[in-house]
Formats: structure tokens, sequence, C-alpha cells
């Protein structure tokens, strides 16, 4: 592709589809920047992260954890490229995708998300999953679904545990490793809660167990083994995509692209990054925040791409916490207070589906 996009979207994750939904409304479509705009995205659909554990555990169907790209692209009057972006030259601003293709841009946004940490392995005796990206996990495990076998979770975060409680009674054993202990930066009441859930279902667990090495079909920690069979789903925390810190765009020392509080990256004023790829104080890699950088990206990319001025992003000081329990119902923090039951899962429920609704074209 040898033309120019004014305007290149990178990744279709929260906030890129806040910005499509912005430009994609009749009402506000003279929001959207002049020129020709590009959304990159490794398919044609936009996972959502929420849904997953209760599509896992059977409460959801694919289509209702997917947004279909082509019609909110159309909508808002953007271009879908379907490619898969390995590689970033910020000084000739071109971005290098896996298929050979490379695409020229003026202005360039990022909201590529990140993958789990994951250890070294040494032989084939396990099969590892990584929930990210989420397209190959839901494949990989509908392929594991055929012939059941006991597992283990690396990741004691939200996402493990959600998906501990989504998968017990799928399979004949779960057990969930975690380096520090369960649910680290969540107050003790949510870790106790979530214990109950997890010792309720049969999910084992062993906190302070840092893995970093898989080893045939062992999972070693402190070189000692702490978990042998054949299936890992790595649900640990977030790592930067190893080509960022080669771009030449300002990283910081975990390989996320620094930005400053207008969503701009420190170093290139033509490039904005958001979500799990970015790096801004007090903005976690946490999808509720990507989901409120939306609508400044939106305003920003205009603004730049018409020399005004930006404004700027303000985290929250909190966020809400509502964790599927894989029964219907959640655990649910906010401010240090904690609680459980139905009623949250049905707070969580209409949550997601209202987020799947505004970006759905009819």
């Amino acid at each position: 592709m040898s033309a120019r996009f004014d305007l290149l979207l990178a990744g279709a994750g929260h906030a890129h589809l806040g910005v499509l939904r912005r430009w994609a409304e009749p009402s506000a479509r003279h929001n959207r920047p002049t020129g020709r705009i590009g959304l990159l995205s490794a398919d044609g659909h936009a996972w959502y992260s929420g849904m997953l554990p209760g599509l896992l555990s059977g409460r959801y169907q694919l289509p209702e954890c997917r947004i279909e790209l082509d019609a909110l692209c159309h909508a808002a009057g953007v271009e879908l490229l379907i490619g898969q972006a390995t590689g970033l030259d910020s000084a000739s601003q071109q971005l290098q995708l896996s298929d050979g293709r490379a695409l020229d841009y003026n202005y360039l946004s990022l909201n590529l998300g990140s993958l789990p940490a994951m250890p070294v392995q040494h032989g084939s005796g396990m099969q590892v999953l990584a929930v990210k990206p989420f397209s190959a996990f839901i494949q990989g495990w509908q392929h594991w679904q055929s012939t059941p076998q006991p597992l283990a979770i690396l990741g004691g975060g939200a996402a493990g545990v959600e998906l501990a409680l989504a998968i017990a009674a799928k399979v004949p054993t779960v057990t969930l490793l975690t380096s520090s202990t369960l649910l680290s930066g969540h107050p003790p009441a949510l870790r106790q809660r979530a214990l109950k859930h997890l010792a309720r279902r049969g999910v084992r667990i062993q906190e302070h167990c840092p893995v970093e090495a898989i080893v045939y079909e062992q999972l070693l920690s402190h070189g000692r083994s702490v978990w042998q069979g054949h299936r890992l789903i790595v649900a640990s925390g977030a790592s930067a995509l190893p080509w960022l810190a080669d771009s030449g765009l300002a990283c910081d020392e975990q390989g996320f692209v620094q930005i400053n509080a207008q969503l701009q990256s420190t170093s290139h004023s033509n490039v904005c990054a958001v979500g799990d790829c970015a790096s801004l104080a007090h903005s976690p890699h946490n999808g509720v925040y990507a989901v409120r950088q939306g609508p400044v990206l939106a305003q920003n990319l205009t603004a730049l791409l018409q020399s005004q001025p930006l404004q700027t992003f303000r985290p929250q000081r909190r966020a809400l916490a509502l964790l599927a329990t894989g029964d219907g119902g959640a655990l649910a923090c906010w401010a240090g207070i904690t609680g459980e039951g139905p009623l949250f899962g049905h707070w969580k429920d209409h949550l997601d589906r209202g987020f799947m609704q505004r970006h759905r074209i009819p």
C-alpha cells in the first residue's frame, strides 16, 4: 500500500473503538478529521475482554463478545486494514506489517494492547495458551475443550481469578499460581471473597510462587517443580510488545510507550498511544482506563490534524472492579468497599452489554 495515511490508528483496542464510535455518530461526524484515515486490526473483529470469562463459562456466545469492525469503520469514514504490526520506524513514519507491507503515516495512534509475561519454556511437553491475543486464545481453548485435561493458570490478578472460576467446571482440576498474594493491590476483603469462591469450585491456589520456567511438563519456581501437567494458561501481568523498544519512540524501562497527559508520545508529537501499550502515571494497564481515554483521544486526534490545542486526560482516582464468579454473580470493589452476589453479576452484565451495544452499527 503506497499511499500515505493522514492518520493511522494501529490496533482495535477499547480507546480506538471509542474514537470510531464518536466519529460514526451522525450528530458528531463533523468532528472526524479530514483526510485519509485507516484502522489496522489483526482481524475483522474487536474482542471485548470483559466478556471473556462469561464466554468461557457458557453464559455468552461468540458473536456477543466481538464487534464487527467493517460496519463501524464504514460509518466513521475509516478504512479497515487487516494485518499484524511487527515494527515501527518513527523517523520515516512507517509501520511494518508481518506480511511485508509497510504503512506510511503523517499521524499515528497506537492502541495495540500488551502481552502476558511468559516464562521461559524448555521442551515441548506443555501446551501454553496466552490469554492475549483473544482470538488465538479462544481458538486454542475450543480445541482443548474437545479433550479436557487438568490445567494450571499463571497469574493471580483479576484475569486469573475470573478465568479459574469460569473454567473450573469444564476441566478435571484447575491450579492457580501467583507470584505474590492473590489479587494483590486490591483490599484484603476482596481476596477473602475470591478465595471462598475458588475453594467452592475446587480450584487449587499456590501463592508466592513465581514461575520462572517451563521445563517439559513441569513449572519451576525457585528451581523446584511446583506443578506438573500438559496445559497452561498464562494470564500474568502485562508486558510490552517487543518491537516498540526499537521504534525510536521514548519508552519506559518495561518497553511501554511514554506519553504525556495529552496522550502524545513524549518524544514524537505526531504519535499518540493509549491503553496497555502506553505508560502514563496513575493510569494502570486496565481496560477501564483505556475506555476513559477514548473521548479525549478522539478530540486530540482531530485537534492535532488541525493544529488546535489539545485536551488533558485526567485519570480517575478510583475504578470500579467487577469480577465475574462464573455462576452469574460477581465480586465488587469500590473505594475499599467490597460485595458479591447476583446483583453485582447483573450490573456487570448490564455494563458489558451496554459497551457492546454502543459500538455496534445496526
